[in-house]
């Protein structure tokens, strides 16, 4: 005789807690204890209790729904990747759901209530570590997620390597004879967030040393977030008895930065001072910045089809996709 399946008494009398309480961790968690949330959270992994698991497969038989958690999505390379995905679903029977993160309580809060919530039929997870008990809740659940910029064993990742990033910009700065190179990144970002930045100054100062060029600590600028004192730290660079000739931003938000206080300072782009950005956003070109691109809308299509694939035919096939990053040259070097 089979087992019966879990229910939400049982949950309930496991962890020591009410109904009531069992059901806010599942659908508002942000108003529950922590400590009770995890008590809570333990007993669902111990009893393997799925809540309305066939709610989801009826679902799946009419208009189905991808869910895309994602941080910083007003920014111009999320929102680029996010017409990505978008344009994979036009022609498809699903429908889109963002879920924006500006704190780490929203982003747990996500990851307790969504393998449960029967809300999506698969996630797009975008610059965000998981940790192995909510990657296993989503797996237990059937919930199908890919991600995008962040590799975890057992799921399928749309990446890139931004340590080659930076060794592109190193090789391109060295082509064009320069030696007094500089960096600009981010150093101190949201604990939510994954931090790439640091691989991609470790490819330019790695490719930089290798040609006999030193990357010293005062031509590396690492502003905090957010960004109140970006002008500032560009300043410093500008205002050394040496100033670079050549600046390598870690995204094209921190290009620009640049170029406008070059201009500011009426020191001329290219013939003073070369920059080169990370993203291609859409106003890169048009402001002929030159940069890494890293194929941010096609990152984003790819990702939502390869879910779709998951999601209808559910091999647990993993797929891991390199997007290979190219340097554009424009204007600016």
């Amino acid at each position: 005789m089979s087992k019966a399946r879990p229910t939400i008494y049982d949950v309930s009398e496991l962890a020591g807690c009410s109904i009531a309480t069992v059901s806010r961790v599942l659908n508002s968690p942000e108003l529950v204890k922590e400590d009770t949330r995890e008590t809570v959270l333990q007993a669902i992994d111990e009893l393997g209790f799925i809540p309305k698991a066939d709610a989801r497969d009826r679902a799946r038989k009419g208009i189905g729904r991808i869910g895309v958690i994602t941080p910083f999505f007003t920014l111009p390379s999320f929102s680029q990747r996010l017409r990505g995905i978008a344009s994979a679903l036009i022609d498809s029977s699903y429908n889109v759901s963002i879920y924006p993160v500006d704190t780490l309580d929203r982003l747990e809060s996500y990851y307790t209530t969504l393998p449960y919530a029967n809300q999506v039929d698969g996630l797009i997870i975008v610059s965000l570590p998981i940790d192995d008990p909510s990657a296993e809740r989503f797996k237990k659940n059937g919930i199908p997620v890919i991600f995008i910029e962040n590799h975890i064993p057992d799921f399928s990742s749309i990446e890139i390597d931004n340590y080659f990033g930076g060794q592109l910009a190193a090789k391109h700065f060295l082509s064009k004879g320069h030696t007094l190179c500089a960096y600009v990144g981010d150093t101190v970002l949201p604990e939510y967030t994954l931090r790439p930045e640091g691989q991609r100054l470790a490819g330019y100062r790695d490719t930089l040393r290798a040609s006999g060029v030193n990357l010293s600590e005062k031509y590396i600028k690492l502003p905090v977030f957010p960004p109140r004192d970006q002008a500032e730290q560009v300043h410093e660079l500008l205002d050394l008895d040496q100033p670079p000739t050549a600046v390598f931003a870690a995204t094209d938000d921190l290009a620009l930065q640049v170029l406008k206080i070059a201009r500011q300072r009426n020191v001329q782009v290219p013939e003073e001072l070369a920059v080169i950005g990370f993203d291609d956003i859409d106003i890169a070109s048009y402001l002929e910045l030159t940069t890494i691109n890293q194929s941010l809308g096609k990152s984003g299509k790819l990702a939502a089809k390869r879910l779709m694939e998951e999601i209808e035919n559910a091999t647990g096939l993993v797929e891991n996709i390199f997007i290979q990053l190219r340097l554009i040259e424009r204007s600016t070097t």
